[in-house]
């Protein structure tokens, strides 16, 4: 993937702007300055919830997984339209973000990993969200994934979906189906 030459010296690399729209796939890490903590609470999930839903139906994503840390959050976006595009998107969470964050702010640019076409089939991509739920396992801040309050998943339309209920990927593999079938977010038929 050739790298942008329209970041400003300083900033981490990013791949031209074309990757990070239609269909791509991008594991995304928003980082606290100082990596501080002290603003995750379940007012800030909340919010955060309400936020990607927005970024989500505006530039038609579908976010299958996140973890929300004491200094750092993880997500997974999809794009599932001709549409879409994942800058504007983290441009918009973060912008809504950095009120309920203060005094802390985010690092000045989130990394991002742009999932390459054999990193997007269903084991090896099982496998990055898997790493990203047991994120608070291997930091020390729950014996089990499934004990850490701020992992979820946002695919409109479907509140009730969760990312470790154990019949998840085959309720999400067939809700995004749907919504590439139909170019993007809409009418999506119940799984």
């Amino acid at each position: 993937m050739p790298l942008s030459r329209h970041e400003p010296k300083g900033y981490l690399p990013r791949v031209a702007p074309e990757f990070y729209q239609s269909t791509a796939v991008i594991f995304w890490t928003h980082t606290i300055e100082d990596r501080r903590t002290g603003w995750l609470n379940p007012t800030f999930h909340q919010a955060f919830r309400e936020i990607v839903l927005h970024a989500a139906i505006r530039e038609q994503l579908l976010c299958p997984i996140y973890t929300l840390m004491p200094d750092h959050l993880h997500l997974v976006w999809m794009g599932v339209s001709p549409t879409s595009n994942q800058r504007r998107a983290s441009s918009f969470l973060r912008q809504r973000l950095i009120p309920l964050l203060e005094p802390n702010r985010f690092q000045h640019q989130a990394h991002d990993h742009v999932l390459r076409e054999q990193e997007r089939k269903r084991n090896t991509f099982s496998a990055t969200c898997t790493y990203i739920a047991e994120n608070p396992v291997r930091a020390g801040l729950a014996a089990d994934r499934s004990a850490w309050d701020y992992t979820g998943c946002i695919v409109p339309g479907y509140v009730d979906l969760y990312p470790l209920q154990p019949d998840y990927w085959g309720k999400f593999w067939r809700i995004y189906a749907a919504a590439m079938g139909r170019g993007g977010i809409g009418k999506i038929a119940t799984p």
